[in-house]
C-alpha cells in the first residue's frame, strides 16, 4: 500500500485479499465502501489527522450521503487505485471517489460520500473541512 497527492487528487494503491472475494471470485460489493473509507482515512492522515485524535477531541465524522456507480470487478490479487478529490459544500465534505484497477485502468467504482462532522455532539456547519480543501 502507498499514497501519493498531485495536489488535487489523492491516490491510495492497494491490493485485493482473496478473503475479500465471493464465492464468483470476485469482491463483494461491502469491500468497496471498506476501500473507500480507509482511502478517506489515509487522505486524513496524510493531512496530520487520525481517527484516535479526533475521537480524543470528541469530533465525529461520518457519511451522510453515499452515491455509488459498480462499473467493473476485481479479483483476487488484483491491485488497484482509490482515486479521491475533496470539495466542500455547505456543512459537508464531499469525496468524489472512484476505484481503478491499475492493470488496465479499468474503472470500477464511481463514488460520490457526502460527511458531515459533529464536535461535542453538535452537527458543525463544516468549517472542521477548511483545512483540507485545495488551495
Amino acid at each position: 500500500m502507498h499514497n501519493r497527492f498531485d495536489g488535487t487528487t489523492f491516490v491510495t494503491t492497494l491490493k485485493v485479499r482473496d478473503s475479500e472475494c465471493d464465492a464468483q471470485g470476485v469482491v463483494n460489493n461491502a469491500n468497496y465502501l471498506v476501500y473507500m473509507e480507509y482511502a478517506r482515512h489515509e487522505f486524513l492522515e496524510a493531512q496530520g489527522v487520525t481517527f484516535a485524535d479526533l475521537v480524543r477531541d470528541q469530533v465525529y465524522l461520518m457519511v451522510a450521503h453515499l452515491e455509488i456507480d459498480f462499473v467493473n470487478s476485481l479479483s483476487g490479487g488484483q491491485v488497484f487505485d482509490v482515486e479521491s478529490t475533496v470539495s466542500r459544500k455547505g456543512a459537508k465534505a464531499i469525496f468524489d471517489q472512484r476505484i481503478v484497477r491499475v492493470s488496465d485502468k479499468a474503472v470500477c467504482i464511481r463514488a460520490r460520500v457526502e460527511v458531515i462532522a459533529k464536535i461535542n455532539g453538535k452537527l458543525t456547519r463544516g468549517e472542521f473541512f477548511d483545512r483540507f480543501m485545495p488551495k
